[in-house]
């Protein structure tokens, strides 16, 4: 198809250094945006003719891979200035394909979908609300709460995990210091010391908060540990915990005592791998 040879010959200039790309937008007169916007248009009309035919996995295919394109082009221009520009295209990005597999697999259609609780826990529960920033929970919550959304967040009070010191780096075994005072985590490690539960949040209750005593910290703001694809045990203190109303982030929490790394479904990367055949196999 011509106007997708169009829009990835624009990025071959940048191979496979996308900041090489949003860099170079601030300088050049033109970005690949045109190329991008005309090849995701005649996807979407394309997929419009279609779907109603056949809704082919093929057809599917290429329209996701354009909305990918489009979304990584808005990404990486974003990501240059500071504020929640950036990371609100990343979720909406992921909430838009979710939306779209549903619809490509049916009415009955199920899906469970694995990520870190910043993007899972509702962000309207947390300070990032304050920021102008959005999440898949959230967005998911809003254009679905009535067709059985639920969240589910994970925590622990010690341990070990696999995360990487930098974006970029080979991912490696942590440990994970003990939770911070007072946070939902030490709470919890001290109602639950050596325990693994289960906490289920019903919707009432968010109207309705029992009263002190009774689980109250629940629907109270707190520290509440965030480990992504980066972590930084050192900054435990001040830059690992997003202020948090537990019992309105999640609908359920899985909380163990001590956790231990997963094991991966592949081998970790080795740190200097070979270039990609991008964006065509040769």
């Amino acid at each position: 198809m011509r106007h997708a040879l169009e829009a990835y010959r624009c990025f071959e200039p940048f191979d496979e250094e996308p900041q090489s790309y949003a860099l170079a937008t601030r300088y050049l007169p033109e970005s690949c945006e045109p190329q991008v916007v005309s090849l995701l248009t005649e996807l979407r009309r394309r997929a419009a003719r279609t779907a109603v035919r056949d809704g082919s996995l093929a057809e599917f295919a290429a329209r996701q891979n354009a909305e990918v394109l489009a979304g990584a082009e808005s990404y990486y221009r974003a990501m240059l200035d500071s504020g929640p520009q950036s990371w609100n295209i990343r979720d909406h990005h992921m909430a838009d394909t979710l939306d779209r597999l549903m619809e490509h697999h049916g009415p009955d259609a199920k899906a469970v979908v694995w990520e870190h609780n910043t993007h899972i826990g509702d962000a309207r529960a947390t300070d990032m609300a304050d920021t102008g920033m959005v999440n898949v929970g959230q967005l998911v919550r809003e254009r679905h709460m009535g067709k059985g959304v639920v969240l589910v967040g994970f925590g622990s009070h010690s341990g070990t995990v696999i995360a990487a010191d930098a974006w970029g780096d080979v991912p490696r075994i942590m440990d994970v210091p003990p939770a911070h005072p007072g946070s939902l985590e030490d709470l919890l490690h001290q109602a639950l010391p050596g325990e693994r539960a289960l906490f289920v949040f019903p919707h009432v209750q968010l109207q309705h908060p029992p009263a002190a005593g009774h689980g109250a910290w629940f629907h109270e703001e707190h520290g509440h540990r965030a480990i992504g694809v980066v972590y930084r045990p050192h900054g435990e203190r001040v830059a690992n915990y997003v202020p948090t109303v537990l019992a309105q982030r999640y609908d359920a929490f899985c909380y163990l005592d001590h956790s231990h790394a997963l094991t991966p479904l592949h081998p970790l990367a080795a740190a200097n791998g070979e270039k990609q055949t991008w964006p065509v196999g040769v």
